[in-house]
Parts: structure tokens; sequence; C-alpha cells
């Protein structure tokens, strides 16, 4: 994997095996086995993530709603219902289809449903958090609550919370979180997006009170990205945005606070991606290294697109990250 000719490839099951076989299945319009994988999920964590990956495959198919007609009690079919619902909502939201406001309300039903059928379970919350920025006004009473600390702006934390009881430092539920305070309509901006600032002071409070070995503690890498996209930062002659102390300073947080102390193996891609990223840009090429091994074969196109002239290029993304390992690796060697 280290020589000349290495192209990456994007799987969202990543290094998942049992979950890549199950998305084959389910392309085809077969649902057994994911009733099987789930049945088989022990954490949340795992049961969070496999619902989300499944959800995006299964949207565009009525795969879902033939196994909840099959086995109308099963409580993951339920999950997986609502699920799906919910991505359904968020597309068509993204690609302002007219049907958006009435899968919303489909969505909406459908967490409430499965929140009192399986009352343990974080992913309703979760599915909620994923829908609040489809009220872009935050007229929802549960989209505009008090926050829990200063310097934080009204939102779903209550949402937030409840998520939290059910699996302490969800990550899903923190990145869903984080994509409402892009969009939250702030101060006045004319462009309608929610301020970096803000959230930056939301991912710090997040990283403040996260275990050691959490992959909350990436949650900067993500916010330093968003800034550099929005300020066109590959624009620039001179960038300087990577090196700077605080990029520094995240990289190397995220390095100890999370990955060191985590299982590779069950680390998220994006996650991956992003620390591997910020190691590089930070001209850390050896500590890279193993963060590059450790996502073996895989990669994901973002953060690596914001880093090449045309973002929207795949072929370009690849490109920087081909280059980029290469660099890590061969400093390491």
């Amino acid at each position: 994997m280290a020589g000349p000719d290495f192209r990456p490839v994007y799987h969202p099951a990543g290094h998942d095996s049992a979950l890549r076989g199950v998305l084959q299945d389910l392309r085809a319009g077969r649902w057994v086995s994911m009733a099987q994988l789930l049945a088989d999920t022990a954490d949340w964590a795992a049961w969070t993530r496999r619902t989300q990956v499944l959800a995006a495959v299964a949207a565009g198919s009525d795969v879902v709603r033939a196994w909840r007609a099959e086995q109308p009690e099963s409580a993951a079919a339920a999950v997986m219902h609502a699920r799906v619902a919910v991505e359904r909502a968020v597309r068509a939201h993204r690609e302002g289809h007219r049907r958006t406001r009435e899968l919303w309300q489909r969505a909406l039903e459908e967490c409430g449903l499965v929140s009192r059928a399986a009352p343990a379970d974080p992913v309703p919350w979760v599915c909620l958090l994923a829908l609040a920025p489809l009220d872009e006004g935050q007229r929802m009473a549960e989209h505009r609550v008090r926050p829990p600390g200063p310097m934080l702006p009204p939102g779903p934390w209550g949402l937030l919370a409840e998520a939290g009881k059910r699996d302490p430092h969800n990550r899903e539920a923190y990145h869903r979180m984080l994509q409402f305070l892009y969009t939250r309509r702030s101060g006045g901006r004319p462009d309608g997006r929610g301020s970096v600032s803000e959230a930056a002071n939301f991912v710090q409070w997040a990283v403040a009170s996260a275990p050691p070995g959490s992959p909350l503690h990436a949650l900067p890498l993500y916010v330093r990205v968003e800034r550099y996209r929005r300020e066109h930062g590959q624009e620039r002659a001179l960038d300087l945005h990577w090196v700077a102390e605080d990029a520094t300073r995240e990289a190397q947080r995220a390095l100890i606070g999370w990955f060191d102390r985590a299982d590779p193996a069950e680390a998220s891609l994006p996650d991956l991606n992003h620390l591997a990223h910020a190691l590089w840009g930070a001209l850390k090429f050896e500590a890279a290294a193993p963060v590059f091994r450790a996502l073996g074969p895989y990669y994901t196109p973002q953060p690596w697109s914001y880093r090449t002239r045309d973002p929207g290029d795949p072929a370009a993304a690849e490109e920087v990250f081909v280059r980029a390992r290469a660099r890590c690796l061969a400093a390491a060697d």
C-alpha cells in the first residue's frame, strides 16, 4: 500500500467488513442480512454508525419498508424506517425539493414513534438533531433552548441532552449539533449561515468534557476546515492557515486525546482523514504516518477536496491525499 501505484478507495463501510457485505445485499433489495447485522450490534456507537450508513444506502429504495411490513414488531426495523425518513427529508432540503416540508413532517412523526417504541435508543434523538437545520428560522421551541454554558447560542440542546442520556458523547449527535450551528441564522448574517465562532465555542465546550479516547477530540479539526472553506483558503498564494500555532495545537490534541487512545479499526473514516490532513498541514509528517496507516486503503474526499482549486473534483482530492500520504510515510521511514 506504500508503492507509487497506490490509489485509495472510498467506501462508506470503511473497515467494517460485516457492514460492507450487508450494503451489497441492501443494494440488491435484500434486508435479511441487515436485520441480522443490527441484531448482532452490541454497543450504541456501532449501532448509531451502522444505522446511519445503512439509511444513506437504503433511502433510494423501499427495502426498509419491505422489512418493516414483514416484521412489524421489530424495533430495529422501526429505527431504520425513521432513519430513512430523516435521510430523505435532509436530502430534499439540501436540494430545495418542493416536498421538503411533507417529508420533514413525516420524519418527525417517525422519530416520535420510534423514541416511544425504543426509549433506550439514542438514534431517534440523533435523528431529531439531524432534522433541526430544516427549521431555518428556529421557530420550534426545542430548537432555541437556552444553552448549557457561556458563549454558546440557543439551539436544540435538549435533543443533544436526550441523546447523551442514552449514549454519552455520542459522536453523530455532536456532529449533528455542529451542522445545526453552521446553518443557524445569527447576528443578521446576510448569507443565512451560522457563525464559525459559535461553532468553535461549541466544539471547545464539547472537548472539555469528552473522555480520553473519545472521537469528540477531533471536532475542532472540522471547524478549522469549515473556516478555511468559507474563506476560500485554497485561493491564497501564501497559506498559513494550517501551520498556525492554534491549528498545530488542535491537531496534537486530537492525536493524543483521541487517536493514541482509541482502536483505529473502530474509528470513523472522516475523523481519521481530518486528523491525517491536520497533521500533514501542520508539517507533522511523522506524527501523521500512523494515522495514514490506520486508514489502510480507505479515504474520504473531504477535507482533501478543500485543498484543491476545484473542491468539486474528486480526482483532485484523491491526488492531494496520495501526495500527503506518500510524504508522511516517507518521513516516518
